[in-house]
């Protein structure tokens, strides 16, 4: 095997532990490494979601398993992220999906500040999100994920627990929705390439070993997901996710700027 499988299966593994436990990262990490490796963003974020089929199956039962999931919130919010999920990769093969990062990297910096300055502050109950706010929110993550390769988690697992939402059934709720919106994302991608609305679809045969390593990594931290984020305390768990959110937004506007 070549030495880029094994560097792949490194990055999928502790990308998906911190994915597992925070409810984000796997998908923006995964993409940006394989954007440094030369992959073209509609080749990235296809690549990245294939390796994520399998590691979001994984990380689903595990959360599953642990009892992590709020049902209520998975039945609203999943068909959203569908939509907008295959709405994203569609118009991503169409259109250079970059022109949304700035837009991304601004509202998750600010959500990121709200989310410390909330664990910080009184702790208050936690509530049931509000459908008006779900429906878009699964919408926009989905597309936004489809369209930079990565974006789910951050976005919807972010706003979700900003809202007052309990952490850690945000994060399992949020990583098991989030593998239908990769299979939704998936099956746009090969749709677009059989019917000949993605022209430009170099770059997926020649990095097969790449993907093959995020999927082997992925999958076997996948199974430490669930167990993770039920015994890190709900207030330590919003500190590790607004440092995470300020941190990728921090390194997304660095990547813009330079």
């Amino acid at each position: 095997m070549p030495v880029e499988f094994f560097i792949f299966a490194l990055v999928g593994f502790f990308a998906q532990i911190v994915d597992g436990a925070l409810g984000m990262a796997y998908g923006v990490v995964s993409s940006t490494i394989l954007l440094a490796f030369g992959v073209t963003p509609a080749a990235a974020s296809a690549s990245v979601h294939a390796a994520e089929m399998f590691t979001t199956a994984a990380s689903a039962t595990s959360h599953v398993s642990h009892k992590n999931v709020n049902w209520r919130l998975f039945w609203r919010l999943a068909p959203a992220g569908v939509v907008g999920g295959a709405l994203g990769a569609y118009v991503l093969t169409a259109i250079d999906g970059a022109v949304l990062r700035p837009w991304v990297t601004t509202y998750l910096a600010l959500l990121g500040v709200y989310i410390l300055f909330r664990a910080l502050g009184v702790r208050r109950p936690y509530k049931e999100p509000q459908t008006k706010i779900v429906l878009p929110l699964g919408i926009a993550g989905g597309f936004v994920d489809a369209a930079g390769g990565g974006g789910w988690g951050p976005i919807v697992t972010s706003s979700l627990i900003g809202s007052g939402a309990a952490p850690r059934y945000v994060v399992g709720t949020v990583n098991t929705v989030e593998f239908f919106v990769t299979t939704a994302i998936s099956a746009a991608f090969v749709v677009a390439l059989l019917s000949g609305h993605w022209e430009e679809a170099e770059g997926l045969a020649s990095h097969a070993w790449s993907v093959a390593g995020l999927v082997v990594g992925g999958v076997l931290a996948a199974p430490l997901a669930g167990f993770v984020v039920r015994i890190i305390p709900a207030q330590r768990l919003m500190l590790l996710v607004g440092m995470l959110v300020i941190g990728l937004a921090g390194y997304q506007t660095w990547q813009l700027l330079s």
